[in-house]
């Protein structure tokens, strides 16, 4: 099944474009581990997912880029077809003269009923390009004005429109630190509103990609580049092909659906968490060796003890005992904080996969309580290696991995709100004061049923 990918704002686009450059850039890698019957396989499958081809034999990715700007726009449709690989249809983009100014209502209020109509047509018609179609990706960010509230006004319109497609969003998360002003408003609305169209939300948090490429990939000086590289790095390690179910003979042919199914078993949990290992300058992966054993034992602790990297994973968090709801620190007796989940993916990619051993996934003392272990946990597979690296695991885990920084983000706009700044850029565009305490209240509901796991 096809995936329609749709692409919001400056962030979305870029990111979009990096994604499509990492999965054309596995596909034309030919592996030695498989056959070429399995390469030819794995290609087609991946080319169903993302690309259709025109009469040029050019792959063109099953994408619609919206901005309103066209700056960016017309720098991410250059790249993709200077690269000879792989292109965007001429005709799928959406773009206008003037931005939204950082301002959520802006785009959600005024730019998203005025360019609806147009917008979904070229969804549409991308749409009817599919065989078959699986469902739709949007990629935006939440802190600015195009990408969040024309964003969440988008998603809602897709909702509408394709009721029984799956619906994922890619979220990126504000730097704690601040972009601008106003965005824990714009992140309690883009959240709120996106919880209640979309099937789930799969987040990326900028400070720790930032933290991943300074620490693990040595960059010295870190461009937005060097981070949508690393963002879709992880994306691709989740999304090309892999068999679902124990020796399979097919790929997966519905990756959203098998994906929902898999990590969103209830209606309030839809938080997504990704995380990816190893992951390391590609000139240092010839002098690199890993071993399955190793990989799983870190990509582990770094669930359980929400580490978002293999780097400074604390080793001392361990599952609560039996009849104890809560982990501690035995040489000091203080709580340490575990991250309980709700369902997890483990995907493994390269060589002796077979072999490998995922039975403390399955430990039942790693789930909340109302959901049976052999439900909560699933491991997709493939004996082919995944962009360069010899041996690669990811994980991705409906947990409390997000309670914190969403508390944060809650807690700063209710702040900003009781002091009434900044309410009035919201309100000359329609948004009330009463559709910001129903955003606080839903988010508020979400952090609630996270925190009773």
């Amino acid at each position: 099944m096809s995936i329609v990918t749709v692409q919001l704002g400056q962030c979305g686009n870029q990111i979009g474009h990096e994604v499509f450059n990492t999965i054309c850039s596995d596909v034309r890698d030919t592996h030695g581990l498989c056959s070429k019957k399995e390469n030819e396989s794995y290609r087609d499958a991946c080319k169903e997912r993302f690309f259709c081809e025109e009469q040029s034999e050019v792959p063109v990715a099953r994408a619609v880029l919206v901005d309103m700007e066209p700056k960016v726009i017309s720098q991410t449709l250059s790249m993709a077809a200077r690269s000879g690989y792989w292109k965007y249809d001429d005709g799928s983009h959406f773009c206008q003269k003037q931005g939204s100014g950082n301002n959520w209502a802006n785009g959600y209020s005024v730019h998203g009923p005025r360019h609806k109509e147009v917008i979904m047509n070229l969804v549409q018609k991308e749409a009817e390009k599919c065989d078959r179609l699986g469902g739709f990706f949007t990629i935006m960010s939440m802190a600015g004005g195009t990408g969040s509230g024309l964003g969440a006004f988008v998603t809602q319109c897709l909702r509408d429109a394709f009721p029984t497609s799956f619906l994922l969003n890619h979220v990126i998360w504000p730097y704690s630190t601040g972009e601008v002003i106003v965005q824990n408003y714009n992140s309690v609305l883009t959240l709120s509103h996106l919880y209640k169209s979309a099937d789930a939300l799969l987040v990326h948090e900028n400070d720790v990609v930032h933290k991943i490429c300074a620490q693990l990939m040595n960059i010295k000086q870190i461009s937005f580049r060097d981070i949508n590289q690393v963002i879709a790095h992880q994306l691709g390690s989740v999304f090309q092909p892999t068999y679902t179910a124990e020796g399979g003979l097919h790929y997966s042919r519905n990756p959203l659906g098998d994906l929902m199914e898999t990590l969103v078993p209830h209606p309030e949990f839809k938080m997504l968490g990704l995380r990816n290992i190893p992951q390391m300058p590609e000139n240092s992966l010839a002098y690199s060796t890993f071993s399955w054993p190793g990989l799983i034992k870190h990509l582990r602790q770094m669930l359980i003890a929400n580490a978002k990297m293999e780097e400074g994973i604390d080793w001392q968090v361990q599952p609560p005992r039996l009849g104890s709801s809560i982990p501690s620190n035995h040489s000091t007796n203080k709580p340490l904080h575990f991250n309980t989940s709700i369902a997890n993916l483990v995907i493994l990619r390269g060589k002796d996969m077979p072999s490998v051993d995922l039975g403390s996934f399955r430990d039942p003392s790693l789930y909340t309580s109302w959901l049976n272990p052999e439900d909560a946990f699933h491991s997709w597979k493939t004996l082919r290696a995944f962009n360069k690296y010899e041996k690669s695991a990811s994980l991705v885990s409906n947990s409390q991995f997000l309670l914190k920084p969403l508390d944060n983000v809650v807690g700063k706009a209710w702040n900003m709100f009781a002091s009434k700044a900044y309410i009035h850029q919201y309100t000359k565009f329609g948004i009330e004061e009463e559709d910001f305490l129903d955003s606080f209240t839903a988010l508020e509901q979400v952090i609630c049923s996270y925190t009773s796991l």
